[in-house]
């Protein structure tokens, strides 16, 4: 390595990881905090650690004069953007250069030209990806956008230029209401990214989300280590993910991952990222086109570690390092199935509505093909300042229903109090019969809203009971079985189901 000291300018779960895998390759880490993060998990599991500011994140996590300030008060000579915060921010990464950091992530210019969701479909068209059929109008008035969604044909979709994650997005499916649309989508996109540019595609009725992960060096080596299924996603976040993705033939996989190289390598693309992807039809019929490119570690990455048995954190680390990849695109293979649910502090019936407070129980599950990735403790407190996720769940397994039964029993054994989680409400997802057959689609939880949102949790008494008993569900057995002292994790169970 040409440092050995990183800075990790994020907070959470991925601050964590991220503190592992630096233990794992022998680089110091600094973890950064601020005032409502400084008892946080992610403070202990590095090195060292500084205070960066107040809990508002745009006076912390978001600051790059404080990012910058504590590496070099901390003789940091690298800085691991983690995702989120300032992980795709190119004048965060140029910053970082000018100060003689080696930011570990893609070179400023690529975060730039590929945050522009203009810039970055016609660099697709030119390299020859498939892009959804689209205008950017010349005239970026209301009244202009509107013509343009005329002239390319109602349904579509209005997206902000400079966006992500959905802000700025809007679906206008006929011209009596698109002035209105155009209007609240540029004033979303203007409020979140300072910049008010729309273009306008057609709009693909419930395409899948699929995405693929590539990686380059700057010696011009670039391999994709396959793809992960996206779809079953909240206004526009992702939800659950999993690889391989179960819509994919052969034939439709090999086009897709030569896709996302292509697009790589038209980028000049160094370390690790993604190329997302809308799918639309079936079998290899299956038509795909691009939707934008993800400049950083995603938060799914465990999935592409479960099927790969790759360490992607290490190997950022070995391409900033100025070091060639460490595999080869024939050396990389997808073994067995992995699936990942998100587990957030939120209500589901309340609209997702985030939740913030007290974590009076917190117990991770435990088991063979199990992974957890989180960034509380049992008695700490989910803050209002930022996002609600508690933990990732990751099960790996020979097939795709394997996996789902694994996610499925650490879920019903992951108990939490004090504070709302969205837990019964992926026990219902992945119990439900078309997520277990595979017919997935981006709108799914809105079809089957019903299902999925208008359920009760289960009884408080119930996690109580789990709480103080042996974890894992084991009882004690008395000489007659029928008088065995209820198992408090079967009540959750049946809850589950």
């Amino acid at each position: 390595m040409t440092f050995r000291r990183v800075l990790i300018a994020n907070r959470g779960e991925i601050a964590v990881r991220i503190a592992r895998a630096c233990r794992e390759v022998d680089l110091e880490s600094i973890a950064v905090y601020s005032d409502a993060d400084e008892n946080a998990p992610h403070v202990r599991a590095a090195d060292r650690a500084v205070r960066i500011g107040p809990a508002p994140s745009i006076q912390s996590y978001l600051s790059i004069d404080a990012i910058l300030e504590a590496a070099k008060t901390t003789g940091a000579e690298a800085i691991h953007p983690g995702y989120g915060f300032l992980s795709e921010n190119a004048a965060f990464a140029a910053a970082c250069e000018k100060a003689g950091l080696t930011f570990v992530g893609p070179p400023p210019g690529v975060i730039a030209r590929m945050g522009l969701k203009v810039a970055a479909r016609e660099l697709m068209v030119a390299a020859g990806v498939p892009v959804v059929p689209g205008v950017t109008a010349s005239d970026q008035s209301d009244a202009g956008i509107e013509s343009a969604a005329a002239h390319l044909g109602f349904p579509v979709l209005v997206k902000a230029s400079a966006g992500g994650g959905g802000k700025g997005m809007r679906a206008v499916r006929d011209r009596e209401s698109a002035r209105d649309l155009i209007a609240a989508a540029r004033r979303e996109a203007i409020a979140a990214f300072g910049d008010g540019t729309l273009y306008v595609e057609r709009l693909i009725e419930k395409p899948r989300h699929v995405e693929v992960q590539i990686f380059g060096d700057t010696y011009g080596n670039i391999v994709h280590l396959f793809e992960r299924e996206c779809s079953i996603q909240r206004r526009h976040q992702k939800i659950l993910e999993e690889s391989p993705s179960p819509a994919l033939t052969p034939s439709v996989r090999s086009a897709i991952t030569q896709s996302a190289v292509a697009a790589a390598r038209a980028a000049g693309y160094v370390n690790a990222g993604t190329i997302e992807f809308l799918l639309e039809g079936s079998g290899d019929a299956a038509r795909f086109y691009f939707l934008e490119v993800n400049t950083r570690l995603q938060v799914e990455h465990p999935v592409t570690e479960g099927v790969t048995g790759i360490d992607l954190v290490r190997a950022q680390f070995i391409v900033a390092a100025g070091g060639r990849l460490p595999w080869t695109q024939g050396e990389v293979s997808q073994r067995g199935h992995a699936i990942e649910c998100r587990v957030y502090a939120e209500d589901p019936a309340g609209g997702f509505l985030p939740q913030a407070g007290t974590l009076l129980l917190y117990r991770e599950p435990a088991g063979p093909g199990i992974r957890i990735d989180s960034g509380v403790v049992e008695g700490g407190t989910v803050s209002v300042h930022y996002d609600p996720l508690l933990a990732k769940v990751t099960a790996v397994a020979e097939s795709r229903q394997a996996a789902i039964a694994r996610v499925l029993a650490a879920l019903r054994r992951f108990p939490v109090l004090g504070i709302r989680t969205n837990i019964p409400f992926l026990i219902r997802l992945l119990e439900h019969p078309d997520v277990r057959s595979g017919h997935i689609h981006t709108r799914f939880i809105e079809d089957h809203a019903i299902d999925l949102l208008n359920a009760g949790d289960p009884p408080i008494e119930a996690f109580a009971a789990a709480a103080v008993a042996p974890h894992g569900g084991a009882v004690p057995v008395t000489a007659d079985a029928r008088t065995a002292p209820p198992d408090p994790w079967s009540a959750i169970q049946r809850w589950g189901r």
